[in-house]
């Protein structure tokens, strides 16, 4: 879900009813969640099941929900999507992602917060949005065409945790 919203702020690309959900022209920024999910030199990935970036590749994540801590939202979204669980949560990044309309005003505005956790338990599979929920290879991520920040996201998550 954070490559959901970081892409769908990047190129502008909107689901339908977007503008009734508050994403379009929000009054504020909305507040995502990454969470990069380590097992040895794997990382898990998952595939966009729904628009607007049906099939894409993507960490696991999505929005954070009024009365939820962001942890909390880590941990719901991770659950939801995939069914696996971590151990502690780190914080490893927080990306902003401001994609303005032709008259310069912000058409989309999302502040991701990212952590990175080693697996716990539980193997990946595809539930909620998600079509596809796989450990991919730290070192061949390539085919999976991630979002450039995710990269980052992921390298610095392999460094805080030690991992790869």
């Amino acid at each position: 879900m954070a490559d959901q919203i970081a892409t769908e702020a990047a190129t502008g690309e909107a689901a339908t009813g977007e503008a009734a959900t508050g994403r379009e022209y929000p009054p504020r920024p909305i507040v995502g969640i990454g969470i990069v999910v380590l097992k040895g030199n794997d990382v898990l990935l998952i595939q966009r099941a729904k628009p607007p970036n049906i099939g894409s590749w993507s960490l696991p994540g999505g929005a954070q929900e009024l009365g939820e801590t962001v942890e909390q939202a880590a941990r719901r979204e991770l659950e939801e999507e995939t069914g696996v669980t971590v151990g502690a949560l780190h914080l490893v990044a927080v990306v902003d992602n401001i994609r303005p309309d032709p008259d310069g005003r912000p058409r989309y505005h999302y502040t991701i917060i990212d952590y990175a956790a080693r697996w716990e338990a539980g193997e990946p599979r595809a539930a909620s949005d998600v079509g596809a929920a796989i450990w991919a290879p730290m070192d061949a991520l390539e085919p999976y065409r991630l979002w450039d920040q995710a990269h980052l996201v992921i390298a610095r998550a392999r460094a805080l945790l030690g991992a790869g």
